[in-house]
Parts: structure tokens; sequence; C-alpha cells
């Protein structure tokens, strides 16, 4: 498809972060429509799907995948098929939360601990006071309080649910319980975009932005939380993927 480019098995959408949301606006707008998945995948992992058939599985089924990663947009130019930008989680969810201000929409967060949770609801709450907060809960929850949550996302009914566990957890713990949140209309993973917003791990300045070194910034000074990976390791598949794509060229 002409607004799609293909790098290892990975279908990326080529629309920018307005077009995204203008999709995304009209899809919540449709009384019609049903759930949109959408992924934000960068380069470790586009990497991790080669060998992980259930994620391979779960990208094959979501309804859009943007290019969250500099490494993403630079295969694809090496491709010859290039994407116009980024677009991240963090910049994302900032651009719906902004719509939703404009719109009323409701939006559920489910991710990230106790405390940067309730911070970061109270911050969006804040600069985004049209938004409804339909609902919160922390990630560390037990398989006993599972079922209380996804009962409470079904009765809230949110337009836009929120995840903040972690790729590729988050997604799988979606695909895993798809169908019994039929009701809700958007759903994306934002990694630690919580964090962002609470105030618990400072933004990139914009030098490193511009520079496209994000993620040298969250190598050197974001912390990491309790049985994640470290980011050290992390990014060693970096190089791999930069390999595994000039290879297939």
């Amino acid at each position: 498809m002409k607004d799609k480019v293909c790098i290892l098995g990975v279908p990326f959408s080529k629309l920018t972060l307005e077009q995204t949301t203008s999709l995304l606006d009209e899809h919540i707008m449709d009384a019609q429509g049903g759930m949109f998945h959408l992924i934000t995948a960068n380069p470790e992992i586009t990497l991790a799907s080669q060998t992980d058939e259930q994620l391979r599985e779960i990208i094959g089924s979501a309804d859009l995948i943007v290019p969250d990663g500099i490494g993403i947009v630079m295969a694809a130019r090496r491709q010859g098929e290039p994407i116009p930008e980024r677009v991240t989680g963090y910049d994302l969810l900032l651009s719906l939360l902004a719509q939703g201000n404009e719109r009323g929409w409701s939006f559920y967060f489910l991710g990230t601990d106790e405390l940067t949770s309730v911070q970061a609801v109270e911050q969006i709450t804040l600069r985004y006071p049209q938004v409804k907060i339909a609902g919160r809960h922390h990630g560390f929850f037990t398989l006993e309080e599972e079922s209380d949550i996804i009962t409470d996302i079904r009765q809230a009914k949110p337009e836009v649910l929120i995840l903040a566990m972690g790729a590729p957890y988050s997604d799988k713990w979606l695909y895993k319980n798809k169908e019994e949140l039929r009701g809700v209309k958007v759903v994306f993973g934002v990694g630690g975009s919580l964090d962002v917003i609470s105030g618990k791990v400072k933004l990139a300045p914009a030098i490193w932005k511009k520079l496209n070194l994000e993620w040298a910034h969250r190598l050197l000074f974001s912390p990491v939380a309790k049985g994640q990976k470290s980011r050290w390791r992390r990014q060693s598949a970096l190089p791999k993927f930069v390999f595994r794509t000039m290879i297939r060229k």
C-alpha cells in the first residue's frame, strides 16, 4: 500500500502525527466504529517480532503501526520509501489529549506505578480540563485483580484507553483481553509517557530531539523500573536492527 512501508515484515504507517490524529478523531466520532488498536513500534519491537510468534500475530491484527523511533525512519529511507516523521507514543498521546479537550473525550489510564499514575492524571486534568477521566489504575496488578480492572474499563466505556505497561507487554495484554474491551474506541501503548507527564522523568531537551538523540538521553538519564531490562541491554537491539535492515535491502 502507498501509505505504508514494510520493514522486516512490519507494515509501518507513512502518516504524519497530524494525519494520524485526524484518522483517530474520525474513528472516535464514528458511532459505528469498533476498537482501533494502534501500535507504536520502535526498532527493538520490530526486531523482537522476528522471533516472537505471538508478537507477529498481534502486529498482523493491529489497525495501524506507527514509527516510534528514528531507526525506523532511517530504514524506510534506505529502502527508498521515506516516512515523513516519527510518530511517538508520547507525541500522539499529547495530540489526542489536545483533541479530546476540544471534543470532551474520556480517557482511561492503565499502567506505571501508583504514585506516577496519580500525578500524571493530576497534570492531565490541569492541562486538559475538558478531558474526562474515565478511570485509572497502576500497572502492577495481580491476575486476581485483573478481572476487576477489565470490568472497571468496560463500565467506564472510555473513548481512549492508554496502556503504560511497557512494550510489548501492553499490546500482549490487550490482545489477550481484546474481546472483553470491545467498547473502547481507541487503544495504544505509550511506554514511559506517563512518567514524563507526571514529572518523574524529564523530557529530552530540544537540542537532543533535533539531533534525534532522545534515545541517548533516556539511556543516560531516565530511571529503569524494577523488573524491566536495563536500557543498555535494550539498546543493544539497535545495531542488530540496522544490520538486519541493511542485509534485507
